[in-house]
């Protein structure tokens, strides 16, 4: 029997915490580990599409026909610049598609049932969330085997970071009984703040097994390379940035194994 592919979603409702920045990134340490890689953009924004070199000008059709057109999965993903890594780019169409599925039944099953033909096809597949726990999330998490929750040491982040897991505990409760968090990873972590360590300290308290050891710090490189279409690991890959990604993908291989 084929080994099916593990599916993670990278999900965190609240924006700019390094969600996509680490779906891509995770995705393309992965890959640069010789596994088979699906990167699914589920954020309508695309930035993880062009995030990895996806003209979307040049692309017909993309995840909002999966959803809405009756396309399939094998028909909407493309090879991205990066090798071992295939996407499921999208673009602000997606938003329709969450209007257009209120109405439907099964509505939080369809991205699971989109993949299961393409499920033993890769390794891993990671699926990038908007920020909102809207049906495209919900969606996500139901398809989904297990959630890596970027987030970043700042006020907010617990506050935010409880409603998620609830919106986790009510999908493992009604669609996905064997849902379960992967991991935390800290990002634009800065050593020199008091508040970054304060709020390290009180996600390792709360979520002790769950926190990736590997920290993702602050650093320019990793924010320039989106505007370039290309992962830290291709764009310069003895940045900080990148020797993090890397090692996290090491951490979360190894959890694999166990």
């Amino acid at each position: 029997m084929d080994k099916k592919a593990k599916i993670l979603a990278v999900a965190n409702q609240k924006g700019g915490v390094g969600k996509t920045t680490t779906a891509i990134n995770l995705a393309a340490a992965l890959a640069s580990k010789r596994n088979k890689i699906l990167l699914i953009d589920s954020d309508p924004q695309g930035n993880s599409s062009s995030g990895v070199g996806i003209n979307m000008k040049k692309v017909r059709v993309h995840l909002y026909h999966a959803y809405a057109s009756g396309y399939s999965a094998s028909e909407v993903r493309i090879k991205s610049t990066i090798k071992n890594l295939d996407i499921i780019p999208s673009s602000i169409d997606l938003v329709a598609a969450e209007i257009e599925m209120i109405g439907l039944e099964n509505r939080e099953c369809r991205l699971k049932f989109i993949l299961e033909p393409i499920i033993n096809d890769y390794d891993y597949i990671l699926i990038d969330c908007p920020p909102s726990l809207g049906l495209l999330t919900i969606n996500a998490l139901t398809a989904c085997d297990s959630v890596v929750i970027p987030m970043q040491c700042e006020y907010f982040a617990m506050e935010g970071l409880a409603q998620l897991v609830n919106t986790i505990r009510s999908v493992k409760k009604t669609f996905n009984k064997t849902l379960f968090i992967e991991g935390l990873v800290l990002t634009m972590f800065d050593k020199r703040n008091k508040l970054t360590h304060q709020v390290a300290a009180e996600v390792k308290n709360h979520f002790t097994n769950q926190l990736f050891n590997t920290v993702i710090p602050r650093n320019v490189r990793l924010s320039e390379s989106p505007s370039h279409g290309k992962s830290i690991i291709d764009y310069d890959k003895n940045s900080t940035g990148a020797v993090a990604y890397l090692n996290l993908a090491k951490e979360f291989l190894k959890r694999q194994r166990k």
